[in-house]
């Protein structure tokens, strides 16, 4: 729960410090902006305060790793949730704007995280998990996620060692395959995500787990 919060921090804070131009670049996410991106983000920051006010009597049913399904297809964009996100975020106009309720919101989610109890159970997406298991699992969606801050924004900090490191455990288990010793985190996570495709000798390297990928997580 620790890790959620330093790498949401990290990642609204990467955001704070962006210039207004930099909201126009492409993001790392099929067909979205920077500014689609941020305007994304809000929605997790509202997702996560819903949930954590959302109590479950049921036994859990997943966990931080088993929370995320897999998809068969990369997004392309064009979903109707993904298309959506567009047209919010056109409409906000100035980036100041998605600054200060990225800030908001997402300041009242992780004082919302850090005051949970880790054992309570939540619902979220017709299943039962714990708190901690919750904010674990979206140690995952922020750092994945400020990769994507970061695509196109070489001068931006990225996630930190530890979350790219939580992060791609988190996904050899989701894969339940390891990545080559080779691959930095980054890349783990970069490839295993179908976020830029693998250079010959990566895919030479990854054997049997190149059939597995990408991973498309949702």
């Amino acid at each position: 729960m620790d890790l959620f919060s330093r790498s949401w921090t990290a990642l609204r804070t990467a955001v704070a410090q962006l210039p207004d131009e930099d909201f126009a670049r492409p993001s790392g996410c099929a067909g979205w902006l920077v500014r689609d991106l941020v305007c994304h983000l809000i929605i997790d920051a509202q997702d996560v305060l819903i949930t954590l006010v959302t109590p479950a009597e049921t036994e859990p049913t997943r966990d931080a790793v088993t929370y995320w399904d897999v998809a068969g297809t990369p997004p392309t964009g064009d979903d109707p949730l993904d298309a959506l996100i567009v047209r919010p975020a056109a409409a906000y106009e100035e980036p100041s704007l998605l600054r200060f309720h990225l800030d908001d919101v997402g300041s009242a989610a992780g004082r919302a995280a850090a005051l949970a109890d880790p054992g309570l159970r939540v619902g979220t997406r017709d299943v039962v998990l714990t708190a901690g298991d919750y904010l674990s699992a979206y140690v995952l969606e922020w750092t994945l996620h400020h990769l994507d801050l970061v695509a196109h924004l070489p001068d931006v900090a990225g996630p930190s060692e530890e979350a790219l490191a939580r992060t791609r455990d988190m996904l050899e288990r989701i894969a339940r395959a390891a990545f080559p010793a080779s691959f930095s985190d980054k890349d783990a996570l970069l490839v295993g995500t179908g976020r830029r495709a693998p250079t010959a000798t990566e895919k030479a390297e990854l054997g049997e787990l190149a059939a597995k990928l990408p991973l498309i997580l949702g």
